[in-house]
């Protein structure tokens, strides 16, 4: 007996990854550093948010740089230790940044809901 494609449509889920790159193709922003901008500002530190996701501070902090290099602006605002300890904030380009993606995050989100419901309806 053939099953139906439809029989496991309830357990489809799904995924996507959204990532900018430059004409050489090497990353410049996507998920995962727009996450750790967003949790910097949040947390006021970006060990804090390396440690939330399990990200390492070296490469994190090189791929920061890698994105103020890029649009050559600065992201961060970094103050260092000192009686009540560092912080790390976003400058209002870094705020920016991560407002433009949420934005753009948002919108990609709705036209994929969208067809990922289409192809669900398509396999019924």
């Amino acid at each position: 007996m053939q099953k139906k494609l439809g029989n496991r449509l309830s357990n489809i889920h799904l995924h996507y990854k959204i990532w900018m790159s430059d004409k050489d193709e090497k990353g410049i922003l996507g998920d995962g550093k727009w996450q750790i901008l967003k949790l910097i500002e949040e947390k006021g530190s970006l060990k804090a948010a390396c440690d939330e996701l399990g990200y390492t501070y070296r490469r994190t902090w090189g791929n920061l740089k890698k994105i103020e290099q890029f649009f050559s602006v600065p992201l961060l605002e970094k103050q260092r230790g000192g009686s009540d300890g560092g912080h790390t904030l976003l400058t209002p380009e870094g705020k920016k940044l991560v407002k433009a993606f949420d934005h753009f995050h948002a919108s990609v989100d709705s036209i994929i809901q969208q067809g990922f419901e289409k192809f669900i309806q398509d396999l019924k």
